[in-house]
């Protein structure tokens, strides 16, 4: 007999013998009978046993034969009955938290401590569900635009973002690093796809503690070549973005409404500003070289207020304090055609149309002081004929934390990484 999921058991012919496999969910044991709740994948199915019946702990996977019987007040108004149960391992361990209730009430510690079980939690899983859906809805866009999905070293000689830290590792007796995005080796795949996207870890080491950062995340990162300038690049992303929620709606219909969420609208063209309009938005002095937390907060307000978005984009950084591969603005070059977006109040895209000349990377980095020997490799790609190109990173567990409206990003990660934190 082929296994049945509980999302099944609705069209099952009243009668017809069904095998369920999934996990004790929740035991009530009522005077005349035993109801066992089973818990697969798709959802749970009420199982009806006689009084007295020795079920195995919750929590523990188990099989179900029985009979498929219709009744209105069970989940999808069939229950299992005629029953028996056969435990698929040993029995479970109590766990930490009580999975059967509706919500999980527990401090962020024990979420994350017994994560290999609190992730089952119907309204914690949902959260991931989210993230998968996003994944599919982000390739579904990018591979109808003819991108091509490329997966990069994450093993590197150098840093690959100036400025920011390093993990170190011993490489048959030499350093090497983590690497802290796919940006050197996306850059060179435009040579040679045009349009390239990767998703993948990406590690840093810097020693935040805070609600929204990780040492290590996953990242959406998308290089496109040809392009005219970085308002193509924008263009992209609102695409990407806009993809993202219809790969929610069409593949994560359930989680949104286990969660009780209310998706973003992606307008056809997000509301974008200059950064020197988003300073005197955001009451900040006009020689801010960035945004901090309080600015995107006061931004991601203005937007709601202003243009009923809960997306912004921000345009024009100061060119000396964004990467060294950020194109200047031709017209002033004191500014750069570097973006953000911001989503909710909080920045969730990196992006900028890059140099893509030989002498104008020798020229930068002479005039940012850095060396020309640990970037030799990627520099001397542009010497063999990189077109003009952009291009963009998103966050995914930052992305999933907003459409959550998670206190903290360590709510939506499957097993964080952080200052503190290295298991499980």
């Amino acid at each position: 007999m082929r296994r049945t999921l509980t999302s099944a058991l609705p069209a099952t012919r009243p009668g017809e013998q069904v095998r369920l496999q999934g996990w004790v969910h929740r035991r009530r044991e009522l005077a005349k009978v035993t109801f066992l709740v089973l818990r697969d994948r798709t959802g749970p199915a009420q199982v009806v046993l006689p009084a007295g019946t020795d079920l195995p702990p919750e929590e523990t996977p188990i099989e179900v034969v029985g009979t498929a019987t219709r009744n209105e007040q069970a989940p999808g108004g069939v229950e299992v009955t005629e029953a028996t149960v056969t435990a698929l391992s040993e029995p479970a361990d109590t766990p930490a938290v009580e999975l059967w209730r509706p919500t999980l009430d527990t401090g962020l510690p024990t979420l994350l401590d017994h994560a290999a079980t609190t992730w089952r939690h119907p309204v914690q899983r949902a959260k991931w569900e989210l993230a998968a859906a996003s994944l599919r809805g982000f390739r579904e866009t990018l591979d109808a635009q003819d991108f091509t999905e490329v997966h990069s070293p994450k093993l590197v000689e150098q840093a690959t973002e100036s400025g920011a830290n390093v993990f170190t590792v011993d490489y048959f007796g030499r350093p090497a690093y983590l690497a802290q995005s796919p940006q050197f080796y996306k850059q060179q795949l435009v040579g040679v796809f045009e349009r390239v996207y990767e998703v993948g870890p990406v590690f840093r080491a810097e020693p935040h503690d805070t609600v929204r950062h990780l040492a290590e995340y996953v990242s959406l990162d998308v290089e496109l070549g040809f392009v005219e300038d970085h308002h193509e690049v924008m263009a992209c992303l609102r695409d990407v973005i806009a993809g993202m929620v219809e790969g929610i709606e069409r593949y994560a219909g359930p989680a949104v409404e286990r969660l009780g969420l209310t998706l973003p609208h992606v307008p056809d063209r997000i509301p974008t500003i200059h950064f020197r309009r988003a300073l005197e938005i955001a009451a900040a002095p006009v020689d801010e070289p960035d945004l901090n937390p309080g600015h995107e907060r006061a931004l991601g307000e203005w937007a709601r207020s202003e243009h009923g978005s809960d997306f912004l984009l921000v345009e024009g950084y100061p060119t000396a304090h964004r990467a060294f591969y950020s194109h200047p603005d031709p017209d002033d070059p004191h500014w750069s055609r570097a973006f953000d977006l911001i989503f909710r109040g909080i920045e969730l895209v990196s992006g900028a149309q890059r140099l893509h000349r030989y002498d104008d990377y020798v020229r930068t980095l002479e005039e940012r002081g850095y060396p020309y020997a640990p970037y030799a490799t990627y520099v001397e790609a542009f010497r063999r004929g990189i077109p003009p190109h952009g291009g963009f990173a998103i966050g995914l567990e930052r992305w999933v934390g907003r459409l959550v409206e998670a206190p903290n990003i360590r709510e939506v990660t499957l097993f964080p990484r952080d200052l503190h934190r290295l298991a499980p």
